[in-house]
């Protein structure tokens, strides 16, 4: 049996959510919702959508977790808080130090005025992680945990034609598991 490639889990860029670098994180919602209802039954959703600007080319991406983050801006005084932790900062101490700073005080009065008014170029991070189409899916996962990310942009030569979800691959991999625990037992 041949390994399966990265092309055979990507999903395709003409099917993910995209916007430009201009458009507002209104526009990303609408953009997000509209792939999600195209995705075919059985499917997992897509967690990001990507930046594509001049040319066509794809320039970053906006996943969840910078999407909410991005609604409150004053967390980018707080810094990296992953980072903050590994220094060994105390949850404890984060904690008390966000409370300092009345994230969410206003609550979510403002998000509407914030989905509007935040440009995706000011939150999104730029396209960096990459894998070529044709490599290995082992590769793949090898990149996905080394990284430790959620997705890898899919490319042919230099143009990025799709993106490999942590969610497909981890689907491909249980299937794969699925599989050896129907054959015969090892354990006997």
């Amino acid at each position: 049996m041949t390994e399966r490639t990265v092309r055979d889990l990507m999903v395709p860029l003409e099917e993910y959510a995209v916007v430009g670098p201009d458009a507002s994180l209104l526009d990303a919602v609408v953009a997000l919702e509209k792939a999600q209802r195209a995705l075919p039954p059985g499917r997992q959703p897509h967690r990001a959508v990507l930046v594509v600007g001049p040319g066509g080319k794809v320039v970053g991406k906006l996943g969840h977790l910078a999407f909410l983050k991005a609604l409150e801006p004053r967390y980018d005084a707080v810094g990296d808080l992953a980072t903050l932790s590994r220094v060994g900062l105390s949850g404890d101490f984060i904690s008390s130090m966000m409370g300092h700073m009345q994230l969410w005080k206003d609550g979510f009065e403002d998000i509407c005025r914030r989905a509007r008014h935040t440009r995706i170029k000011d939150v999104m991070r730029p396209a960096a992680e990459s894998i070529p189409e044709d490599a290995p899916l082992s590769e793949a996962l090898h990149n996905i945990i080394v990284r430790q990310s959620l997705s890898l942009l899919v490319t042919r030569g230099s143009e990025v034609v799709g993106i490999l979800r942590l969610s497909d691959v981890f689907a491909a991999v249980t299937e794969q598991i699925r599989g050896c625990a129907e054959g015969p037992s090892t354990n006997s």
